[in-house]
């Protein structure tokens, strides 16, 4: 196992196959365990780095997350890419964990060569994200599927985890905080959007969202499918991986 120093905290990290490095980042409440089962579809082609972000998983807990948790989480990311020293490095983002990915681009472009942002709910929150994001963390907590995918990527504090995660949440609407950093349409590395039409967490237009980004800045392409569940890297995995590598091996 490894670790790097964050702010003064550990922060857990691995590393598999061969290839161009690519950073793989999970999204909220989860960990990097999430993609245990896909690595298979990646590891032959690329060297696959793994984060838990700061509070999650293997790495080391916070008394309370940052209000602006994912760009924070992008500050992560540069900071894990300054300490392997690696060169360039890909980025795919699921979830939350696309925010994190979009940020670290903004943040320091030159660290960067590609970028995935899947499962991706746009440049700002729908209107009612705060409500919607406590109904749904209630209703996982006394599910029993969800509770065992929460205890599975954290460990037994998973709910102590999951309490700090929906207050940060629930405050972004609340207390207007910032998404990114910088506005996305200024993002200078290229950048994969992929959502699905069926996803019910994505509460976004997502058809006008990628339409608009990509008026706005003809380096963010993407791509939209009709069914798939939450998040699509895992729920259409074997076509999902088909097309980040595509798009990493420079395609469009």
């Amino acid at each position: 196992m490894a670790y790097f120093d964050y702010n003064g905290k550990q922060v857990f990290y691995t590393e598999t196959g061969e290839g161009e490095p690519c950073i793989f980042l999970h999204g909220n409440t989860a960990s990097s365990k999430m993609f245990e089962f896909i690595l298979p579809l990646y590891t032959a082609d690329v060297k696959v780095i793994l984060i838990d972000f700061l509070g999650n998983g293997k790495s080391e807990r916070v008394a309370k997350f940052p209000d602006e948790l994912w760009i924070d989480q992008g500050h992560q990311i540069v900071e894990l890419c300054k300490a392997l020293n690696c060169g360039k490095v890909n980025l795919v983002g699921t979830s939350g964990g696309a925010y994190a990915a979009i940020n670290a681009a903004l943040e320091m472009p030159e660290l960067f060569s590609r970028v995935v942002a899947d499962s991706f709910d746009g440049s700002a929150l729908p209107e009612g994200f705060a409500d919607a994001i406590i109904r749904e963390r209630q209703s996982a907590k006394k599910d029993v599927q969800a509770r065992g995918f929460y205890e599975w990527c954290q460990g037994e504090d998973w709910e102590t985890v999951v309490d700090q995660d929906t207050e940060v949440l629930v405050n972004y609407e609340r207390s207007q905080v910032r998404i990114f950093g910088r506005p996305i349409e200024t993002i200078r590395v290229p950048l994969f959007i992929t959502v699905s039409r069926e996803d019910e967490m994505l509460a976004n237009d997502m058809d006008a969202e990628c339409a608009r980004l990509h008026a706005a800045n003809p380096d963010i392409s993407y791509k939209i499918y009709d069914t798939g569940a939450h998040p699509l890297i895992a729920s259409r995995a074997e076509e999902i991986a088909e097309a980040v590598k595509g798009f990493l091996a420079g395609g469009r």
